[in-house]
């Protein structure tokens, strides 16, 4: 997670990109942005408090997408300007299909807003008791630290994913298929790695779940990918050790 205060930034309002500032955007900085628009009106209308920001200057090897947390709101930070991974993290899809990786992306990290905004960070779900052998204080910080944080990308891939299944159900498939090839080839799809199965973005279990047409139960047109989500992860936190 950066820390935007450190950033030398460009702050956008996005709803919609206000001609000033986009005349100030890259081409890939717009695209990102148009395809993230639907999940960020969407988590504006839960009341989430989101910024967007774009680093104006080179960033290389920066996650090309992250989420901090400053003063109580979510900030989203673009980090696209000489910066190869923001190409290397769509390498092999089509053109055509882009859009909805960045699109799943944001979702990501509208999951990881989420949590923090409801004060849910690093916490497992209301009701959920660990095995004894799995409990605070009895791991190492350093496998306490990997577990939390996996845990985390696992809660935000489900959302990105349960997004995806609603409104692009055609391409869902691809989207799935996408996620695990980026899980299993060391990448973050919306902020870093963990290739082995205990690393702190290895989140394949709960990728595993998320596979099949009955994955999520959208008949209730009133559960929201959070809910959805939250459904899932908490099946995966019963085998993640």
């Amino acid at each position: 997670m950066p820390n935007p205060l450190l950033l030398m930034s460009l702050l956008i309002a996005l709803s919609p990109v206000p001609a000033v500032a986009a005349a100030q955007l890259t081409d890939l900085e717009s695209r990102w942005l148009q395809a993230g628009q639907p999940v960020i009106a969407f988590a504006r209308a839960q009341g989430l408090p989101i910024d967007i920001i774009v680093q104006p200057q080179d960033a290389p090897g920066a996650v090309p997408l992250a989420l901090g947390y400053e003063g109580g709101r979510c900030k989203l930070v673009l980090s696209l300007r000489g910066n190869a991974q923001a190409d290397s993290v769509l390498q092999g899809v089509p053109a055509a299909r882009q859009g909805l990786m960045m699109e799943a992306m944001m979702a990501h990290e509208i999951g990881h807003c989420q949590r923090y905004a409801q004060g849910d960070w690093h916490a497992v779900p209301r009701g959920f008791v660990e095995p004894p052998g799995r409990q605070r204080g009895k791991l190492t910080p350093l496998a306490q630290e990997l577990r939390e944080t996996r845990r985390e990308e696992a809660y935000a891939d489900l959302v990105a994913l349960a997004w995806m299944h609603e409104r692009h159900l055609g391409q869902y498939p691809d989207v799935l298929a996408w996620m695990r090839g980026v899980r299993a080839g060391g990448d973050g799809a919306g902020g870093g790695a963990g290739r082995d199965a205990g690393g702190s973005h290895a989140t394949q279990a709960w990728l595993a779940l998320a596979d099949g047409e009955g994955a999520f139960n959208v008949a209730d047109g009133a559960a929201s990918p959070f809910e959805q989500a939250q459904v899932l992860w908490r099946k995966g936190l019963s085998g993640d050790k």
